[in-house]
This record gives structure tokens, C-alpha cells and sequence, in this order.
């Protein structure tokens, strides 16, 4: 029983690492660092192109009904219909186009009582490019180039957990002198099945260059 119990929590390790591996291989935004004050940082995003989705509900319901929305989008619920062959390990063949995923996985922001979720889609890609989303609560947009103050953290994907790290987030923009250009956008760069204590999150907000 010993024995099997070793193998069995090994097996979890092992698919929890290739999990977490396959996630870091993701692409992600690309920022310059302008500034570091652990854990705060002030970052230069270059322009990139976002796939968004408005829905109603609080914080920790919205995100599942909006990720699998831009889910379906980059899956191949497209306008576009055209095949393209799996590639490993973040997309796999369909009917439809498929858009590898980056990272942030999903930031999402309020908007009055509504939460707006987005996808960064691939560097590769240009509103041009990209395929028009069947479901018309998607929109594309692009992002112009923007400066952001930004405090990483661990831990649960939870309201209580965002809002304390966004209260530290504005009391050290104050604290700096920053200017708030825009709303707090929450980031979350890992898959559900990573550890809480693995995860990366970040609270962000747009200021002043």
C-alpha cells in the first residue's frame, strides 16, 4: 500500500510539472521593466491585440463563462473555418483556426456591475489577420502602447485576494506620486490545475508616462 501510494503521488507531481512546464512555455506580453520595488513593478507594454468579452456577475463567477467564450473563440469558433495542424503542446487540430494561447491567460476588468475579460492574442496576429469571432459578444481590439504599475502575487484566484493586493497597489502609487490613467486589470498566467501557492497574478493600472 506503501508503495502504491509513492507511485500514485509521484504520477501527480510528475503531471502537475509538465502542466506547469508547458504553461511557462507560453507566450507572454511583452513589457520593458521600468522600475522595481518588489513586489511592485512599473512596466512599458508594447501595442498588442486583445480578443474581449463583456459579462455580468460577480468577480470569481464571471471568468469561467467568459474564458470558455474566448476559449471557443481561439479553438476555432471562427468565422474563418480554415484547418491547421496540431502543434504541441498548446493547440490541437480542428475544424476551425486555431490561436495558440499567451499569457496573461485571461485579465479581466470592471466595468459598472459587468466584468470585461480579454485574451492577448499571439504577436504573430494583427486585427487584419486574425479571424472574426462567430459570437458576436467578442470583439477584437487593439492596445496601444501603455504604462502600467504592477504588484505580483501568489496564491487563490479569489476577490478577497485581489482586492488586498489592489489596496497596495494604489497606496504604493501614492506613495510614488503615480497618476491612475485607467480601471485595475486583474492577470492570471496559469492553468486551473496549478498549485495556488505556484500561481502568478497580478494586479495592474494603467498611469502616467
Amino acid at each position: 500500500m506503501k508503495i502504491k501510494k509513492v507511485v500514485g503521488i509521484t504520477v501527480v507531481a510528475l503531471l502537475i510539472t509538465t502542466g506547469i512546464q508547458e504553461a511557462m512555455a507560453v507566450e507572454e506580453a511583452s513589457y520593458v521593466v521600468i522600475s522595481q520595488d518588489k513586489p511592485f513593478e512599473i512596466r512599458e507594454y508594447t501595442p498588442h491585440v486583445i480578443a474581449e468579452t463583456l459579462v455580468e456577475g460577480n468577480m470569481e463567477n464571471v471568468s469561467n463563462k467568459a474564458f470558455m467564450k474566448l476559449f471557443r473563440y481561439i479553438s476555432g469558433s471562427n468565422v474563418s473555418r480554415s484547418k491547421v495542424a496540431m502543434t504541441a503542446p498548446v493547440s490541437q487540430q480542428s475544424i476551425g483556426e486555431k490561436i495558440p494561447m499567451t499569457a496573461p491567460v485571461a485579465a479581466q476588468q470592471r466595468v459598472d456591475e459587468k466584468w470585461l475579460v480579454s485574451f492577448m492574442m499571439p504577436k504573430s496576429y494583427t486585427l487584419s489577420t486574425l479571424p472574426q469571432p462567430e459570437d458576436a459578444s467578442i470583439t477584437l481590439r487593439q492596445v496601444p502602447a501603455q504604462r502600467m504599475a504592477v504588484v505580483r502575487y501568489s496564491g487563490m484566484w479569489s476577490e478577497k485576494n485581489y482586492l488586498s493586493h489592489e489596496l497596495e497597489l494604489v497606496a504604493w502609487m501614492k506613495k510614488m506620486g503615480l497618476t491612475p490613467t485607467g480601471n485595475a486589470v486583474w492577470a492570471r498566467y496559469n492553468p486551473p490545475f496549478t498549485p495556488w501557492f505556484l500561481r502568478r497574478n497580478e494586479v495592474m493600472i494603467p498611469v502616467h508616462s
